[in-house]
C-alpha cells in the first residue's frame, strides 16, 4: 500500500527496529509453544522449575508483544501528526482560488475524518504486523513437527485467508464509496449550520433540505457502511470458523491417516489455538487499514501546494512610490466571468474609492489588487520594477485587509509577526469606539462575541495593529450605524491617512464620495475613472448609476 511505503521512506530505521521487535515477539510466542510442547506435552518435567520458567516466559512475552506494539502505535501517531501537520501547512500553501474550488467541507472532512481514519489504521496496525509475523514464524515451527501435515493445513489456511480476502475487497469497494458520501454528508451539515437563521425563518425550506438533501445522502451512507460492516463481520467469521476447522483437520490427519502422533497433533492444535486470535485480530485490521488507503488517496487528489516546512519571509519595499496593475486579466474556471484587461496605478498614501453593481468585478479586482488572485495575464509593478509571479507573498506583504466575510482572530499582531504596539491599540480602541467592549491581556482578544458592525471594528483594529503600507476595506461601513458611519468617512479615514496609508475602499456610500481622491467604477469586468460630471453624477446617486 502506498501509505506504508511513505511512511518506510519518513521513518525507515525506526520502522525496521520496530519489525525486529515484533520478530523478537513472534519468536517468544512460538518458543512458549515449544516449551510447553518439549516439556509439559511430549515429556512431562516434573521439576520444580517448570512452573518459574513457564511463567517467566509468559512474563517475557508480554512484555515484548507489548512494547512492540506500543513502538508501531507511537510510530504511527508520529506519522499521522507529521501527515496532520503538512496537510495544514499546504493549505496555507495553496492558492486562494484552489481552495476555493475544493470548499471549506470537502477541506473539513479530509481534516477530521480521512485523518482520524488514517490514526485508526495506525492504531490496528501492530495487529495487522503480529499476526503476518506469528503466522510465518509459525508455519517454519509447523513444517519442523510434520512436514506433510503442514502443507495439508496450509492449503486450508490459504482456503481461510483467500475467502477473507474476497470479503475484505468488498469492503474495501464500500468504503471507497462512503467516502464520497461522507465529502456530501458535510456539505449538508454546513449548510444546515450556516444557514440555521434562514432555516429557522422558512420551514419549507427547512424541510426541502431535509427531505430532499440530507436524507438521501444519510441514506446512503447507511446502506454502504451495513454494507461494509456485513462483509467485514462475514470474513470475521469465516476466519473464525475455519481457524476451528483446522483444528479437527488436524486431528484427523493424526488419528485417521496416521500422518503423526497425539503429541505433534495437540502441538499444532495449541499453534493454531495460539494464532486464532492474532489472525483474526488481523484480518479485521484489514478493513481498517483499507479505509486509510481510501483516506491518504482522497489527501493526495485536493492537489494541494507541494509541502515547504518552513514558511517564507517575504521581501520588503519600503519608500514605495506607485504601485501599477497593467493590462491584468483574470478568468473563473467555473464560469465564463472574466475581468480586464484592467489598467490602474495606485499612489502612495492616495484614498482611493471603487464602486460598481452585484457581479462587476470589485471583488475579484480587490483578489488581484492584494495578490490573493493570480493574474491570467498581465504585470502587477511596484515603482515600475515587475513583481516576481513565484513569491506573490513579497507583494502581499503591502496589504492588511478587511473583507465583507470578516474572520476575527484573537491575537494582535504587529510588524513580522510581533505583539501589536500598544499605544497605537490603544489609541484605536478609543478611535473605534471599542475600548469598553474589548477585553484585552498581553495582545490577546478574550472576548468576541460582537455585534457584525463591532466585528468589522475589531477587524480594523487587527488590520491596523499590522502596520502596513496598503489598507483594503471591502464595504467597511456597511455594517455600520449612520453616526459612526460618518464619523469613518470623515474622521477614521483621514486619521489613517495622517499614519502614512494608501487606502483602497469599496463603497456604496454615494454620500461620502466626495472624500476620496479618486473614484473608480467597475463595470462588466472593466475598470474606468470616473472625473468630472460622471464622478458628480455617482455622488449624487450611486445607486442608479452602478444599476
Amino acid at each position: 500500500m502506498e501509505l506504508f511505503l511513505l511512511v518506510w521512506r519518513q521513518y525507515r530505521w525506526p520502522f525496521v527496529a520496530v519489525l525486529a521487535l515484533s520478530l523478537t515477539s513472534a519468536a517468544f510466542g512460538i518458543g512458549l509453544i515449544a516449551f510447553i510442547n518439549q516439556r509439559l506435552i511430549e515429556t512431562v518435567d516434573m521439576s520444580l522449575t517448570v512452573l518459574p520458567e513457564f511463567l517467566g516466559l509468559l512474563l517475557l512475552l508480554m512484555a515484548v508483544t507489548l512494547g512492540s506494539q506500543l513502538a508501531l502505535t507511537t510510530l504511527g501517531h508520529h506519522f499521522v501528526y507529521r501527515l496532520r501537520s503538512e496537510f495544514i501547512k499546504r493549505i496555507l500553501d495553496t492558492p486562494l482560488e484552489r481552495i476555493e474550488q475544493l470548499g471549506s467541507a470537502s477541506l473539513l472532512a479530509g481534516l477530521t475524518s480521512d485523518v482520524r481514519n488514517i490514526t485508526i489504521a495506525f492504531v490496528r496496525l501492530p495487529e495487522l504486523v503480529q499476526g503476518i509475523i506469528l503466522t510465518i514464524g509459525s508455519c517454519i515451527y509447523l513444517a519442523m513437527l510434520s512436514g506433510k501435515m503442514l502443507m495439508i493445513t496450509a492449503l486450508w489456511m490459504a482456503l481461510t485467508i483467500w475467502g477473507g480476502f474476497i470479503l475484505v475487497s468488498r469492503v474495501y469497494k464500500h468504503m471507497a464509496t462512503l467516502r464520497e458520501t461522507e465529502d456530501k454528508l458535510y456539505n449538508d451539515f454546513q449548510t444546515v449550520l450556516e444557514g440555521r437563521k434562514e432555516l429557522n425563518l422558512n420551514r419549507e425550506r427547512a424541510e426541502h433540505i431535509f427531505e430532499q438533501m440530507y436524507l438521501p445522502d444519510a441514506r446512503e451512507y447507511r446502506h454502504h457502511i451495513i454494507r461494509a460492516d456485513t462483509f467485514h463481520l462475514s470474513a470475521v467469521n469465516w476466519s473464525n470458523i475455519m481457524m476451528l476447522g483446522a483444528i479437527g483437520l488436524v486431528f484427523w490427519m493424526a488419528n485417521s491417516q496416521g500422518w503423526a502422533d497425539t503429541n505433534v497433533a495437540a502441538t499444532y492444535s495449541l499453534t493454531l489455538l495460539f494464532l486464532r486470535t492474532p489472525l483474526l485480530s488481523a484480518i479485521g485490521a484489514l478493513p481498517t487499514l483499507l479505509s486509510a488507503q481510501v483516506a491518504f488517496n482522497k489527501l493526495k487528489h485536493f492537489d494541494l501546494a507541494p509541502y515547504q516546512p518552513v514558511f517564507l519571509r517575504p521581501q520588503v519595499f519600503p519608500g514605495w512610490k506607485t504601485l501599477e496593475l497593467r493590462n491584468v486579466t483574470f478568468k473563473y474556471q467555473e464560469n465564463d466571468f472574466s475581468v480586464g484587461p484592467i489598467n490602474m496605478t495606485l499612489n502612495r498614501g492616495e484614498l482611493v474609492f471603487l464602486i460598481g453593481g452585484n457581479g462587476s468585478g470589485k471583488s475579484t479586482l480587490a483578489m488581484l489588487l492584494t495578490g490573493l488572485y493570480q493574474p491570467v495575464s498581465g504585470q502587477i509593478l511596484l515603482d515600475d520594477k515587475p513583481m516576481a509571479q513565484d513569491r506573490p507573498e513579497d507583494y502581499r506583504k503591502l496589504f492588511s485587509a478587511v473583507f465583507t466575510d470578516v474572520w476575527l482572530f484573537d491575537d494582535l499582531l504587529g510588524p513580522e509577526g510581533k505583539p501589536a504596539d500598544p499605544a497605537l491599540v490603544d489609541k484605536w480602541l478609543v478611535q473605534l469606539k471599542m475600548a469598553h467592549k474589548l477585553e484585552l491581556d498581553n495582545s490577546k482578544i478574550l472576548n468576541l462575541k460582537l455585534s457584525k458592525g463591532q466585528k468589522k471594528r475589531v477587524a480594523l483594529l487587527l488590520a491596523l495593529a499590522e502596520e502596513r503600507d496598503i489598507l483594503l476595506l471591502d464595504e467597511w461601513a456597511a455594517d455600520q450605524d449612520p453616526h459612526f458611519r460618518r464619523d469613518f468617512y470623515q474622521v477614521l479615514l483621514p486619521l489613517m491617512q495622517q499614519m502614512g496609508k494608501t487606502i483602497f475602499a469599496i463603497s456604496h456610500d454615494d454620500h461620502y464620495f466626495t472624500h476620496a481622491e479618486r473614484l473608480l467604477e467597475m463595470r462588466d469586468g472593466q475598470l474606468t475613472e470616473l472625473v468630472g460630471e460622471e464622478r458628480a453624477q455617482a455622488s449624487r446617486d450611486a445607486v442608479s448609476h452602478t444599476a
